[in-house]
């Protein structure tokens, strides 16, 4: 197997995860290659992640809906709440905006405000809610596709849109696998979930691009934050859809 693929694949994991993943010292993680691999498999982490987390709901089964709760936040805990963090940054800075501040300064200071803390809360109550009833539905192969879908709506938004961000700026310029990437992923999901992935599909991309709209022309900008705001926003919905749709 290529060694860049091999990195990106490990980069992916190191940067989307909590898993432990460790590089030699030598190893250039800005090369084009690795960051394009590193972007392509954003969508397997999510569906290895939410693997671990229906394998431990199944061990932890007899607890019921104990179990589906705890499994719940274990899904955000194995991505280390990164996408989650965004929604207090973004919540912050659009309600600085609103004041008169520079939403750009206020994303980046390392403080968060009361409404960037009650807009996470929520969304994070939410998340747990519907990754419980999928969870107590035994719903498993949908979950599984979710946290796959909602990061290839990353992916599309990432060749799409410009980015304040020169780390997504690289991943943008970098990124040459989408056509096959999102084919792959597509594929995957319909084996797994048949006809419901052209469903879930198309609400994820057409939410995740008003979704950016709307955070583009609020903040002014569109960064790596944003990103990880509109993962959270549309995989919630997903979620939501799925319970509306098929329970």
């Amino acid at each position: 197997m290529n060694k860049d693929i091999i990195l990106g694949l490990k980069f992916a994991f190191s940067y989307f995860s909590i898993l432990p993943i460790k590089f030699d010292n030598s190893v250039d993680l800005s090369k084009k290659e690795i960051i394009n691999y590193l972007i392509f498999f954003l969508p397997f982490v999510g569906a290895v992640l939410s693997f671990l987390t229906i394998i431990s709901f199944n061990l932890l089964e007899s607890l019921s809906w104990l179990a589906a709760i705890i499994c719940a936040f274990l899904y955000m805990m194995l991505y280390g709440f990164i996408h989650t963090e965004a929604i207090l940054d973004v919540v912050d800075a659009l309600y600085a905006k609103h004041g008169g501040k520079d939403a750009y300064e206020i994303i980046k200071e390392p403080t968060i405000g009361a409404m960037g803390f009650l807009y996470a809360l929520a969304f994070v109550s939410i998340k747990v809610a519907a990754i419980s009833m999928l969870l107590l539905n035994d719903l498993f192969l949908e979950l599984i596709c979710i946290a796959i879908i909602s990061r290839v709506s990353v992916q599309f938004l990432v060749k799409i849109k410009e980015f304040k961000s020169s780390f997504v700026g690289l991943m943008k310029e970098s990124f040459k696998s989408f056509k096959i990437s999102f084919l792959l992923y597509l594929l995957i999901c319909f084996i797994l979930i048949a006809s419901k992935a052209f469903i879930l599909f198309s609400i994820a991309f057409i939410v995740s691009f008003f979704f950016s709209l709307f955070l583009e022309k609020n903040l002014g900008f569109l960064n790596g934050d944003a990103l990880g705001f509109n993962l959270e926003f549309v995989e919630i919905i997903l979620l939501i859809s799925v319970c509306l749709l098929w329970l």
